[in-house]
C-alpha cells in the first residue's frame, strides 16, 4: 500500500467519471454571487460488526487527497517537490467505514452489500442491512448525498478470498475491539479519518455496541 512514488499533478480531463468542477451563479437579497462546485457521486457506507469477534470491520487505503493536504505547501505548482523521506506515503493511509459510489441504477441496500463482500469479504443478504441515517457530505464543494447503513456479521459469512477491494483497488481491513474504537474518541485525537468514520463509530457505540 504505501510503495508509491512518481507522484505529479495534471489538469482534470473534462471526461473524468468522477469529478467535475462548475461554477454556481445566484442572486441573493439581490446581490450577485457565484461559488466554486464539484459534481461528484453519491455514495453509502456501512458500519459492520462482527458478533462472532465483537469488533468493528473498517477498512485502510491510501488516500491521494490527505495526501495532498499535508504536502500542498511543499508540492510546488506541478506537485514534483515532495520531500517523500519527510512526507512518506504512510501519512495519508486513512481508516474507514466500508463504503463506495453509488455508480449504477440498484437500490442502495444492494450497492452497500457489494462494498461489503468486495472491501471487506462478507456475504450477507441485502436484508440484514439496515438504513441508518443520510447526509450530505462536501457542503461547501459537492453537497454529495451519502446513505449510512448498518450491519452484523459473522465469521460464517466470510468469503475465503473475498475483500480487498475490486480492479486496482488496494484496501486493507482492520478490526478494532470496542475498547480500541472508543479510544479514538477520546478528547485530542488527531486522526486522517473523514467525518464519516468517526460519526459512524459514535453512533455505534451509542447505539450497538454491547453493553459490558
Amino acid at each position: 500500500m504505501n510503495d508509491i512514488s512518481n507522484i505529479y499533478y495534471g489538469r482534470l480531463p473534462e471526461d473524468s467519471p468522477y469529478v467535475k468542477p462548475f461554477r454556481f451563479y445566484y442572486t441573493q437579497n439581490g446581490k450577485e454571487k457565484s461559488w466554486d462546485l464539484l459534481k461528484v457521486h453519491d455514495s453509502v457506507s456501512v458500519v459492520i460488526f462482527n458478533t462472532t469477534r465483537q469488533k468493528l470491520v473498517l477498512v485502510k487505503q491510501f488516500r491521494p487527497a490527505v495526501y495532498h493536504g499535508l504536502v500542498s505547501e511543499e508540492a510546488g505548482a506541478d506537485g514534483r517537490s515532495i520531500d517523500m523521506k519527510k512526507y512518506p506515503p504512510s501519512l495519508a493511509v486513512t481508516l474507514e467505514l466500508c463504503a463506495g459510489i453509488v455508480d449504477k441504477p440498484i437500490p442502495l441496500a444492494e450497492i452497500a452489500r457489494e462494498e461489503v463482500l468486495e472491501e471487506c469479504g462478507y456475504d450477507v443478504p441485502v436484508e440484514r442491512l439496515e438504513q441508518i441515517i443520510s447526509y450530505r457530505s462536501g457542503v461547501g464543494t459537492s453537497g454529495a448525498l451519502q446513505v449510512m447503513f448498518y450491519v452484523e456479521v459473522t465469521d460464517q459469512d466470510k468469503v475465503e478470498a473475498a475483500g480487498g477491494g475490486v480492479g486496482d483497488e488496494i484496501i486493507e481491513v482492520v478490526e478494532l475491539s470496542l475498547a480500541e474504537a472508543s479510544k479514538l474518541m477520546e478528547k485530542g485525537s488527531v486522526l486522517t479519518s473523514p467525518p464519516a468514520f468517526l460519526f459512524g463509530v459514535l453512533w455505534f457505540l451509542t447505539n450497538r455496541a454491547p453493553k459490558a
